[in-house]
């Protein structure tokens, strides 16, 4: 079986809860402010928005006012990844 891009990028496909993040960043616009409020935790074993950016699914952008009103958008990977998730 050949490995799908997620899987060559990243070692493993993407995770349900990662996949649920990146629908939601999907559904509509989100400011970082509203992300962090909703997604953000200290929990090691949860932080999907962490594996986000590492991955390069997610980007910030228009920062200059200040983080909290800068916008929360998929990267082509993250819509990638959000795409091949819904077909499995």
């Amino acid at each position: 079986m050949v490995p799908t891009l997620e899987e060559t990028r990243f070692g493993e496909p993407p995770s349900g809860l990662l996949l649920q993040f990146l629908a939601w960043v999907a559904a509509r616009p989100r400011t970082y402010a509203e992300t962090m409020d909703a997604w953000r935790t200290s929990c090691p074993r949860l932080s999907v928005w962490e594996d986000a950016c590492a991955q390069g699914l997610v980007q910030v952008e228009g920062a200059a006012n200040g983080l909290a009103g800068a916008g929360v958008q998929l990267t082509a990977a993250g819509s990638g990844a959000l795409a091949g998730g819904a077909q499995a």
